[in-house]
């Protein structure tokens, strides 16, 4: 079909990708199957609504008794015919119970209520009731004005709310929604839609007189009330032409004497006037020929009908041929109260602008930072090389792979260790370089972890206070981070939000000050909304869009590899974020290489193809699941006593346009997705996707623009470089994959790690720097008391990192909200000033090719001089020689004062959260034990090796070899009460999570009778 569509030209941005009604699907025809499948659910119907109670009445006749029973029945013999009445008694109530979901059924598709009731106790009986009366009436005579139509894309069913019953056309759409024929029939109603829309645009706008149609606004039915967007989607076949009709009735006096602005909302009662080309129920051309229609309302529309008079014929061809045209122009000067735009915020909470932030050492005034977050937008001056910048201006996305990374190193650890014979390779994770290096710079400068941490406790309150409240959640389209606040716009108005939530700009507007998100705590709730991905910034705000809510696909347009880089954006976030709990993310047509990030949650599939049919499985299965559940949505599902099921959304990003047909079946699957926590995000190359409810556009200047949601934003991408730097990383991180520093060359502990300090009398270093424990500095004088705050940490950083630290890095760590070149500068040369030099004149502090700060050797920290001792007692000197090894285990082990940095001051290092070295190091103590341990119990010095675990448990208590080690240890002092002590020791510790099979098998092999020991003992 010949369709004609419309370009934006507001000024801003003459380039706007094109605004247009949705393509019409191609027409689907009623086939032979449809009839056969209404004949066999006829016939089925038949069979149990008349055939089972006739069947019982003639073989089995009234089950109960004639009269009353007396007590001497309760002893009588139960014999076959009581047991077949019984059986009879409860076929008849299943029977009454289907009747009556049938009747359910059939009344809800004849009187176009909405959303069926819900039978008591139904569950599976009225499912089965809704699709066989289903099949019958989808090829009757009517069965077009009950099938829901496609163009249902403006419209969000949420919690329990059900949409108004306000046309035929509209009528029950749970009922067939839930069937994919239904849909198909859809395809028709929009195609016949939108014949309707074009002859309008031709020129049918300009209304005769005795043509005129007027619609009045329905009262709300449970939370869901009438708005001018879906007025236009039954009326008009799109959503979008909402504008024709705010132009024939702005600024007239509705019958409860307010008028129609474009910032308010419509109200139940007021009478709209309609387009020449509207159409469906409770439409109403003349008052006096609608007999349905009281004399108050036909009073009422009569009056309506004569204040428009004298700018009918203007008014309505600006509304309708003028309006067609442009209708769809986004960005204008109007607020879209009905959800049809994406609104930036504009009222914001009433609290301080600058929250106070956790408490920390005192900084020199002249170090207090005047610009924020500078240092993310300018280079170190000094050095001619940069960090990825799609990275850094994405802190919520740096965060989410930031966290992951740390977890996948940290799984490795402990998986490495847990699984050593012997030794074990993969102490120290491989050192990133070139661009893993840059984009590993790049995370920890631009990661925002504590607004991420923040994002995710006000979600997950605002839900607990709603499911205090006994309120569903509200179905939520899109959540902007501006100034640290926090807005959620809503689909639709939905109350005041719980405190300390407010009201926003308008009623679908909730608002959260980060000052009132601060004082949240962790709650042990689901994710209300797990779907939500950031897409961009615009000005100082950032749009995060709840793709699982979209009432339909979105689509985005522009040339691959730009497309390519914000699906890749998209895709990194969902499977790394931290405000959600699970979820399915799965990738179509790009991102095969992108599992590695999360295996669990990202799912690769090699075609259309295999999408449709995956989707149409778990369409079907959520469809049921929902009802059986008795939930109208996920939403509903995520608070309350059924949050326990979580109902995780399932989000595909198909970034290769998809054919005509496959598209088609995507907006059948579609229609009914956000009910159901799917989500569809789908590349084109021109924008023309059929079904498609949102569209976007990415510019090669990086702008991502949505002129239908009136949006212009700085887009949030991840190119193909900065991606598969991201990849490297993680697969650099697996112990199973190509990353495993363990090789044939490396020993059997593994590779060296990456300085090693001389530990021999004549390596005494310059400045010697106690980590494991209480911070201690030897060989420098103690800076003045307002520097040294910041110099000991800066110090410490460097320590920490032997292979260097970008200058960005280090800025960013020492000031999270960030600090200026010109402070980061002076601290630098304050702490190179500190360090000194080295006796030929050379800085401690330099700075390598690359541009990073690294510390001479002589510089040197007791955590250096730790991995070198074990490193030298196991693959060094002491692999040779016994009494070499003994010594240097004995003098690593009495380095373990404590944990790492024991008396930080509270509110810095807050860097540490970002590093693995809080896993390493128990790790290294722990090897360290072990190998005294076994140096020991070789010459049959049981003491001492019980000696040496208990001081490597100290640091390291939950390692389950250090235990294992101790039960051997023990049981070689050949004292059963002595080693019945250790177990009850170790099984104290377990509590309720039990002992490992592996602790729990050497316990029955050294003290067969643990068991009844441990009980008596306790």
């Amino acid at each position: 079909m010949a369709r004609t569509t419309s370009r934006s030209t507001s000024p801003p941005n003459p380039q706007s990708p094109r605004n247009r009604t949705p393509q019409p699907l191609p027409r689907r025809r009623r086939t032979v199957g449809d009839f056969v499948k209404a004949f066999l659910a006829f016939v089925a119907l038949a069979v149990l609504l008349v055939g089972v109670p006739g069947a019982l009445v003639v073989f089995v006749g009234w089950p109960l008794p004639g009269g009353t029973p007396s007590l001497s029945w309760l002893q009588q013999e139960i014999t076959v015919s009581t047991f077949i009445n019984v059986l009879t008694v409860v076929v008849w109530f299943a029977w009454a119970q289907f009747t009556a979901c049938v009747l359910v059924e059939i009344k809800a598709a004849l009187s176009g209520v909405g959303i069926p009731g819900r039978v008591p106790g139904a569950g599976g009986s009225q499912m089965l009731a809704r699709q066989l009366v289903a099949a019958v009436l989808l090829v009757g005579a009517t069965a077009a004005s009950f099938a829901p139509g496609l163009s249902q894309f403006g419209q969000s069913l949420e919690g329990n709310q059900k949409p108004a019953s306000a046309a035929s056309a509209q009528q029950t759409p749970g009922l067939f929604g839930q069937e994919q024929q239904a849909a198909a029939s859809a395809a028709d109603a929009l195609a016949a839609q939108a014949d309707q829309a074009a002859a309008h645009a031709g020129g049918g706008n300009a209304a005769r007189d005795g043509d005129t149609k007027y619609y009045r606004i329905q009262p709300p039915e449970g939370r869901h009330h009438d708005s001018l967007w879906e007025v236009a989607e039954r009326h008009l076949g799109d959503g979008r032409r909402y504008k024709e009709i705010y132009q024939l009735n702005k600024d007239r006096e509705q019958p409860d004497g307010s008028k129609l602005s474009e910032a308010s909302l419509i109200r139940p009662g007021w009478i709209m006037e309609m387009p020449a080309d509207a159409h469906g129920g409770e439409l109403v051309e003349m008052p006096d020929e609608a007999p349905k229609v009281s004399e108050d309302v036909k009073e009422q529309i009569s009056d309506y009908s004569k204040t428009g008079d004298q700018r009918q014929g203007g008014g309505a061809q600006e509304g309708g041929g003028q309006e067609q045209g442009g209708r769809q122009q986004g960005g204008g000067s109007s607020v879209d109260h009905d959800t049809a735009h994406i609104v930036l915020p504009e009222q914001r909470p009433a609290a301080p602008e600058k929250p106070a932030m956790p408490q920390a050492p005192a900084i020199p005034e002249a170090e207090t930072p005047q610009a924020p977050a500078a240092t993310a937008n300018s280079d170190s001056e000094g050095f001619d090389f940069g960090l990825p910048e799609a990275l850094l201006g994405a802190p919520l996305l740096a965060a989410g792979l930031l966290g992951a990374l740390g977890r996948r190193r940290r799984h490795a650890l402990w998986q490495s260790a847990m699984g050593a014979v012997g030794g074990r390779g993969g102490m120290q994770p491989p050192t990133p370089t070139g661009a893993a290096a840059d984009v590993q710079d790049a995370l920890l400068v631009g990661a925002d972890p504590e607004g991420v941490r923040l994002l995710d406790r006000s979600l997950r309150g605002l839900a607990a206070s709603l499911t205090e409240e006994n309120r569903p959640l509200p179905t939520v389209y899109a959540a902007w981070l501006t100034n640290g606040d926090l807005h959620l716009q809503l689909a639709t108005p939905a109350g005041r939000p719980p405190a300390p939530w407010q009201l926003g700009q308008d009623q679908t507007f909730w608002v959260l000050s980060r000052a009132d998100a601060e004082r949240y705590e962790d709650v042990d709730t689901a994710a209300p909304y797990p779907g939500l991905v950031c897409l961009g910034t615009l000005d100082d705000s950032r749009l995060l869009l709840n793709l699982e809510a979209v009432p339909g696909i979105v689509s985005l347009s522009g040339s691959a590899a730009d497309r390519a880089a914000v699906f890749a954006s998209v895709a990194a976030e969902l499977a790394t974020n931290g405000w959600s709990d699970r979820m399915t993310i799965t990738v179509v047509g790009f991102g095969q290489d992108l599992t590695p990030l999360a295996p669990n949650r990202l799912r690769h599939l090699e075609d259309v193809e295999a999408l449709i049919e995956t989707m149409e499985a778990e369409t079907r299965q959520r469809r049921g699941a929902l009802g059986a559940a008795g939930h109208d949505s996920v939403l509903t599902g995520r608070t309350g006593p059924a949050q326990h099921t979580r109902w995780a959304p399932h989000l595909v990003l198909l970034a290769a346009e998809p054919t005509a047909d496959d598209a088609v079946k995507l907006a059948e699957l579609a229609a009914d997705a956000s009910r159901l926590g799917i989500g569809y995000l789908v590349g084109a190359e021109t924008g023309d996707l059929p079904g498609a409810a949102w569209e976007m556009e990415i510019t090669r200047d990086g702008k991502l623009l949505a002129p239908l949601l009136g949006l212009e934003l700085a887009a949030q991408s991840l190119p193909e470089a900065q991606q598969r730097a991201v990849v490297q990383l993680f697969t650099d991180a697996d112990p199973e994959g190509s990353g495993n520093p363990t090789g044939p060359d490396d020993g059997p502990t593994g590779a060296a790690p990456p300085f090693l300090v001389d530990v021999t009398e004549q390596g005494r270093p310059a400045v010697y720097a106690r980590l494991v424990g209480t911070y201690e500095i030897i060989g420098l004088e103690t800076p003045d008391g307002e520097r040294s705050p910041l110099l000991h940490e800066a110090l410490a950083l460097l320590l920490l990192h032997r292979e260097g630290v970008h200058p960005r890095v280090l800025a960013s760590a020492l000031w999270p909200r960030g600090v200026t070149d010109d402070v980061r500068d002076a601290l630098l040369d304050r702490l190179r000033d500190w360090l000194g030099n080295e006796p030929d004149g050379s800085p401690r502090l330099r700075t390598d090719d690359t541009g990073r700060l690294t510390l001479a050797k002589s510089v040197v920290s007791d955590l250096d001089v730790l991995r070198s001792l074990y490193h030298e007692a196991t693959q060094g000197r002491g692999a040779g020689n016994r009494a070499v090894r003994g010594r240097m285990l004995t003098d690593a082990l009495v380095l373990v004062r404590g944990p790492l940095l024991a008396d930080r001051p509270r509110g810095r290092y807050g860097w540490l959260t970002h590093e693995i070295i809080d896993a390493q190091l128990p790790l290294l103590v722990a090897d360290i034990g072990l190998a005294l341990s076994e140096f020991h119990l070789e010459k049959g010095r049981a003491e001492k090796a019980i000696e040496a675990l208990d001081a490597a448990l100290g640091s390291a208590p939950g390692d389950e070899r250090l235990w294992n080690e101790l039960l051997r240890a023990t049981h070689a002092t050949e004292d059963p009460a002595r080693l019945q002590q250790v177990a009850a020791d170790l099984m104290a510790r377990s509590r309720a999570r039990g002992l490992p099979p592996r602790t729990e098998a050497l316990l029955d092999e050294l003290l067969p009778t643990w068991r009844s020991g441990v009980t008596a003992a306790g």
